[in-house]
């Protein structure tokens, strides 16, 4: 594929980050519309995905220099290559720092939790979808070996040097059926904001839908250096999805035992 999108003179646009970043771009404008249907301020909206933004991106560059600080005082020059490491590691650092500094900032701005989470579910599935799109075309988090027709094969030294890519080798394009999957997420879960019963149901069904598509997705993707749990019966991602679908149905069926105590007392 094309780890590197284009060339700015001596300058490398790196794939992975262009697509990243677009998606980034349509979440924050998709963010505005979600934010009037789930009738939150969409200024605040924005604000908060900004401030989201850079925690996760500080949080995952702080975290990249702490685990390499003896190599970069040796070769502090190698500071400037870190924007193209990538690792499910990283992922879960910037998430965490990202979903906290959100929280943080609801909280201050007195946004409604579960209403603005229903309101960002969408926007964050579209722009993981293009997260994905990116590792696709840089070779990152690549699928195991496959015979399948629609294979896969590297052939740029750059995914094998950047990302660990097996060269020459027909793999399962498996960012691809990640990224389609969130796709499908996107409009499931456009499409239900306006009939949403609760707050906080979409936000539920987000974290259903995530957890699920990568617990499956992982079963496809080359097992190196995404860590094993249980006797190797789970990978890292998928203990972490584990964790998303628990999350996602235990806040479904809070939603649904609130209704039910509502209805109740109303009686």
């Amino acid at each position: 594929m094309h780890p590197v999108l284009f060339h700015i003179g001596s300058i490398l646009i790196p794939a992975y980050g262009a697509l990243a970043a677009l998606g980034v771009l349509l979440a924050l404008f998709l963010a505005q519309r979600t934010a009037r249907i789930a009738g939150v301020d969409a200024g605040h909206v924005w604000n908060l995905c900004v401030v989201a933004l850079f925690a996760a991106l500080l949080g995952q560059r702080l975290l990249l220099v702490a685990l390499n600080w003896s190599e970069l005082r040796s070769h502090p020059s190698w500071l400037f290559g870190l924007g193209m490491v990538h690792h499910p590691l990283l992922g879960a650092a910037g998430a965490l720092a990202g979903v906290g500094s959100a929280v943080l900032y609801a909280r201050w701005k007195r946004l409604p939790l579960g209403t603005t989470a229903d309101a960002l579910a969408a926007p964050l599935a579209l722009g993981l979808a293009f997260e994905q799109l990116g590792a696709l075309l840089a070779g990152s988090g690549f699928g195991t070996e496959t015979a399948v027709r629609w294979a896969l094969i590297y052939t740029n030294p750059l995914a094998a040097r950047w990302s660990g890519t097996p060269l020459g080798v027909p793999l399962h394009p498996v960012q691809a059926y990640l990224a389609l999957a969130f796709l499908a997420l996107t409009a499931l879960l456009l499409v239900g904001l306006p009939a949403r019963r609760q707050q906080g149901d979409i936000a539920g069904l987000f974290l259903l839908g995530v957890g699920a598509a990568v617990f499956i997705t992982e079963f496809l993707r080359d097992p190196e250096g995404r860590g094993s749990i249980l006797r190797g019966a789970l990978d890292g991602p998928q203990a972490v999805a584990v964790l998303l679908v628990v999350a996602g149905g235990f806040v479904l069926l809070e939603r649904k035992n609130k209704r039910i105590w509502n209805e109740t007392a109303n009686d």
